[in-house]
């Protein structure tokens, strides 16, 4: 196990190597040794690392040093390929010890080798209803088999284009409906059997907190034995946790499992009654729509218990038809997929009192979901008492562990700060003038300091939302106020958005909730970032509803409160990226300067100058411009 002063060394040499010579960054050096001791003594560890820090290199090193195998779960793909393209690839070039690491994804991601013979053997075509779209969906198709002879993972993300949905589903198994590598003459060849191989020779494994997560509550032994893990942009585990341990019940899926049975079966008795019910169940479930259910019975109940029967029955015409020796792999799949349905339809079923129950959706694609209200107990029972793990992110709060079912003292936890200057660096400018954000005239009143503000910064602005109806609200009486070019979020996919917004720093761009975190934007791009409302959650959200049935009198503050402290410090970590930038955040709800909470919300955010006052906002943004 690696010691402190080890830490110390590698870190300096990695540092020295970095282009100019690197930077010293006292927080990054106190976030890897605490580290290094964390493994040493093999105590859990919750560490607040803020934008600037250099987390990644803070617990990689001592991960390699740690001579045990680590896995490193993130919560975004932008963070998983920084870690697997850039990092590691430094880390192995400048530390003396070997740095043998690789990257898993869920199984959905790799090309399915079984699949594509099948393909390829039968001429099998997608099922499409529009005739138009068979020629570009059918070149997808064949440049996928043009690459499948060359590529060496079958990783989805080498393709040089991003294939429609119904193309790589076709090409490709979910865990669901994979029956293994034993049963599938594919499987010596499988990609993902693969990846599984050389995460096994691995000590580093970089994967995404979604199949961490799947891996604790699967049991399946996705991810190879180990003792150690940090989970980075762990504010968000706690959701991910929840999401990945609930059933989404979707009329699609009998849809789905009733086309592909009927591809095998002899008749189409058994797959039309399964699509049939599919549609009972969606009947069921439109009146429904929003609402949280206490108890299933009435025409929901009622199509459920057909539903399980009628999954049942398609069973056991594919266990026949399997037992026949015909369309053995294509039957294992559809009998899996089956399977993994009748377990969730007993579970949403049974009505536990742990989970919440509720539908959701639109009038295309309703679902009837559950989720366990209380992810600590489950999180201690698989992780925390079998694993020493790492929890950070640049906004970790310090009650976050007690939400995970850490107890007190299973656990050690800092703030390390951040390197920039703050107080020179940013001002945090909270419009206190504002009308409540619940009445008639705020919608107006924050299109005319939006105006103030944007023309005090020359465009350069990141404007944040809570909602789209917010969002498209302003965009809409903006356009008028201003002589700066005006991106919505709707306008580009989100790498493009991005890219232009970048490359042409007069814009302004306007974005809801995908844009409060994941996304970097340093330089003079970006000098004003405003925020519409406190991003408190919904007060709808069954979930919610659930915690803070459980929290009583104390809802607010245990599970409102924390989670728009988050968001919001989240919102503000976009502006200040480098020790060269600068830049106002402006919060245009009263709220933030004048509730019984402020301080809570204001605490949690990073050291700013802060002000009431627009005109001294405008002219720090104002000698923004100057200064360039």
């Amino acid at each position: 196990m690696a010691a402190s002063t080890e830490v110390t060394d590698a870190l300096t040499r990695v540092i020295k190597g970095l282009p100019g010579g690197g930077e010293k960054r006292v927080g990054q050096l106190e976030m890897a040794t605490s580290i290094s001791d964390s493994f040493k003594n093999r105590k859990n560890f919750a560490v607040q690392a803020g934008t600037g820090t250099g987390k990644s290199l803070a617990y990689l090193i001592p991960a390699i040093l740690s001579n045990q195998r680590v896995i490193i779960a993130t919560a975004t793909k932008a963070l998983q390929d920084q870690l697997a393209n850039k990092d590691l690839p430094l880390l192995a070039q400048y530390l003396d010890e070997p740095v043998v690491y690789t990257v898993i994804k869920g199984r959905n991601n790799y090309l399915c080798k079984q699949r594509l013979a099948e393909m390829e053997t039968t001429g099998s075509q997608l099922e499409l209803e529009d005739s138009a779209q068979v020629g570009r969906l059918g070149q997808q198709v064949a440049e996928i088999i043009s690459w499948s002879k060359e590529t060496v993972s079958g990783d989805r993300s080498e393709l040089a284009f991003e294939p429609d949905s119904r193309v790589w589903s076709s090409v490709s198994v979910t865990s669901d409906e994979c029956p293994g590598a034993t049963k599938c003459p594919s499987g010596p060849f499988c990609f993902a059997e693969s990846a599984r191989a050389a995460a096994e020779a691995s000590t580093i494994v970089v994967v995404n907190t979604h199949l961490y997560a799947i891996d604790l509550i699967s049991g399946a032994e996705i991810l190879p034995e180990h003792d150690f893990v940090v989970i980075d942009e762990a504010h968000q585990l706690e959701e991910i946790i929840s999401s990945v341990a609930g059933i989404d019940l979707a009329p699609g899926r009998f849809g789905n499992i009733a086309r592909n049975a009927r591809k095998i079966l002899a008749t189409d008795v058994e797959s039309t009654a399964v699509a049939d019910v599919g549609n009972k169940i969606a009947v069921a479930l439109e009146p429904l729509r929003g609402q949280r259910l206490l108890k299933i019975d009435g025409e929901l109940g009622s199509a459920l218990a057909l539903a399980r029967t009628r999954v049942e029955t398609l069973s056991s015409a594919l266990r026949k038809k399997n037992s026949e020796g015909q369309d053995g792999q294509e039957s294992l799949r559809v009998l899996g997929a089956a399977g993994n349905l009748l377990n969730d339809i007993d579970l949403v079923s049974a009505q536990l009192s742990t989970h919440v129950t509720w539908v959701e959706g639109n009038d295309r694609a309703l679902v009837l979901r559950t989720a366990p209200i209380d992810v600590g107990q489950f999180l201690e029972e698989t992780l925390w008492s079998k694993r020493t793990a790492v929890l950070t992110s640049a906004t970790l709060p310090p009650d976050l562990p007690e939400r995970l079912g850490l107890s007190a003292d299973s656990y050690s936890y800092t703030d390390v700060g951040s390197p920039f200057n703050f107080a020179d660096q940013a001002l945090l400018y909270c419009a206190l003038h504002m009308p409540d954000p619940r009445s008639d005239t705020y919608r107006e009143a924050v299109v005319e300091e939006l105006a103030q503000l944007i023309t005090a910064a020359e465009g350069r602005t990141l404007c944040l939302f809570t909602s789209w109806k917010a969002l498209n609200e302003t965009a809409t009486l903006l356009a008028d106020r201003i002589n700066f070019p005006l991106l919505s979020q709707k306008d580009l996919p989100k790498p493009k958005l991005i890219e232009q917004f970048t490359s042409e720093p007069e814009t302004v761009l306007l974005a809801t909730l995908g844009f409060w975190q994941g996304i970097d934007i340093p330089g003079d791009t970006l000098s004003l970032v405003t925020i519409d409302r406190i991003p408190f959650p919904r007060p709808d959200d069954p979930l919610l509803q659930a915690r803070r049935d459980l929290a009583g009198p104390a809802a607010f503050r245990q599970v409102d409160l924390p989670r728009a402290a988050t968001l919001l410090a989240q919102g503000t970590g976009r502006l200040i990226r480098t020790i060269h930038d600068r830049g106002v955040v402006a919060v245009l709800d009263p709220r933030l300067g004048k509730a019984n909470y402020r301080w809570y919300l204001v605490q949690n955010l990073p050291p700013m100058a802060r002000t009431k006052d627009r005109e001294e906002a405008t002219d720090f943004l104002r000698s923004i411009s100057r200064a360039r």
